[in-house]
């Protein structure tokens, strides 16, 4: 058996004497993944931190993991095929698992094109604590907002497998949350994002 199957069969999970809900219990808020979802220039990340800045200031333990950000270290060796996109969502849907056991809300910013991976991300979750944000804007907007050039290098083919030009965006059905991100502004979207998670009652009794 090789040395990469002997630590598999042998990896055992730990359970934390400090739960969940303990930590929740001190944080004083529910955690929970926020999943902002979208084209690339559609404004998730720019929404996620906007929406985190808010939390924040309300004393809520929360933290963004950001596509590019996530790029530069955990998922550094990753390209963007279809196959290296899925494992990017696959550890990242890992990494945010274990972030929500930690009590922290959680707020991804990527474009995870596919719906099997979004639906797998949210398997991941118990339920009740994946909320899917679309953030909606058409193409042809999202491109005029394209400050790095990657729309332009993509159409003329210097760039393979781009979301929305050569490769798909499989949008969410129905996701918890559906923002149109041109009609509104990042105050307005902002808003509704939090609307939700005071519906939910995952804000604070103090703070609703």
């Amino acid at each position: 058996m090789s040395e990469l199957s002997d630590k598999s069969s042998n990896v055992v999970w730990h359970q934390s004497t400090v739960s969940r809900t303990r930590r929740e219990e001190k944080n004083q808020h529910k955690s929970v993944v926020l999943w902002f979802t979208g084209l690339s220039g559609s404004g998730k990340s720019t929404l996620a931190h906007a929406v985190e800045d808010q939390l924040y200031q309300l004393g809520l333990h929360t933290f963004v993991l950001d596509g590019d950000n996530v790029r530069h270290g955990l998922n550094k060796d990753l390209g963007f095929n279809d196959q290296d996109r899925k494992e990017n969502i696959r550890r990242i849907s890992e990494a945010a698992k274990l972030m929500l056991e930690a009590g922290v809300i959680t707020l991804t910013a990527f474009i995870s094109p596919f719906k099997e991976e979004r639906e797998m991300a949210r398997s991941l979750m118990p339920h009740g604590d994946f909320i899917e944000i679309h953030c909606f804007c058409p193409l042809e907007v999202c491109e005029t907002r394209d400050v790095k050039g990657l729309y332009k290098r993509a159409r003329d083919g210097e760039i393979k497998d781009f979301t929305g030009i050569s490769s798909p965006y499989e949008a969410p059905v129905k996701p918890e949350l559906k923002i149109d991100t041109n009609a509104l502004s990042l105050e307005e979207s902002a808003a509704q994002v939090i609307a939700l998670l005071r519906e939910r009652n995952i804000l604070p009794e103090k703070n609703n």
